[in-house]
């Protein structure tokens, strides 16, 4: 297992994978947590795979996240460029989550307006829970049909999916803790509505150059102030986990929206 120590807010070192899971326990129930990884020079990708940035630090952690998590969200083109397969935890996941009153595996939650999914690939055949796909009342209709033999096909918004109907599905599927791993869209749409509780990131000991790309991307500014909750190191590498500040803390803009679970802003998503 990598290294990784705690620096802050309790400095510990080597820590042990059951001090790592504790580290990331969601504080409440619902709970959205976006993950993602980013060079120094602030580029999200190499040759334009996000995976070739993180280290052993990086994929320790990235994988024991979703030990928590009741589903994992994902933007289904982040879903196609990065090949993800059949989600299954191993076995000493799937036990710690039952311990831990979860369910043996979490679901996979796929959001997509164009519904440009292939119902043979392995993210379906090999699911070890039916999946969700998280999409819209104008999505094509025969493309519908095919993923609805495969997984779960539920519309979150008519034209674009909206962040604030898509926590309320998986909310009422009783999927309080989200674990979401991008891509920049999806994380965009999900800052500009209000629907982000929590931001890890992995800052990676390398300078990239080329085309530096943003971890969220939306049509709007959403200035959304943050709050240090933890650093770990693995290496070279630092693992910040940022918390959304309360109500009571957050930037004029933030407290002048309302609700922060409420969607102000809709985008499309692939």
């Amino acid at each position: 297992m990598a290294r990784i120590d705690a620096l802050w807010p309790e400095a510990a070192e080597d820590l042990r994978e059951e001090q790592i899971l504790a580290a990331y326990a969601p504080p409440q129930v619902p709970w959205l947590r976006m993950n993602f990884v980013e060079s120094l020079d602030g580029a999200v990708t190499r040759e334009g795979l996000s995976g070739g940035l993180g280290g052993a630090a990086d994929r320790l952690v990235f994988d024991l996240m979703r030990w928590w998590a009741d589903v994992v969200l994902v933007g289904a083109g982040t879903a196609r460029t990065e090949g993800y397969g059949s989600m299954r935890l191993p076995d000493d996941a799937a036990s710690w989550r039952l311990a831990h009153g979860l369910a043996e595996q979490p679901v996979l939650a796929l959001v997509s307006g164009r519904l440009d999914l292939d119902p043979a690939s392995p993210l379906f055949v090999g699911a070890p829970v039916r999946p969700l796909v998280l999409t819209v009342g104008e999505a094509p209709r025969r493309a519908r049909e095919r993923l609805a033999e495969v997984a779960d096909v539920v519309d979150a918004g008519t034209s674009v999916v909206d962040p604030a109907r898509a926590r309320a599905v998986l909310a009422d599927r009783g999927l309080g803790r989200i674990h979401a791993e991008g891509g920049p869209t999806l994380f965009g749409t999900f800052l500009a509505a209000g629907a982000v509780d929590e931001l890890c990131l992995t800052l990676a000991p390398t300078l990239e150059a080329g085309g530096v790309g943003l971890i969220a991307r939306s049509p709007e500014s959403a200035p959304t102030a943050m709050r240090l909750a933890g650093i770990l190191r693995g290496d070279d590498e630092l693992l910040l986990r940022y918390t959304a500040r309360p109500a009571d803390q957050e930037s004029p803009r933030a407290s002048a929206s309302g609700d922060p679970s409420s969607s102000r802003t809709e985008a499309p998503l692939s």
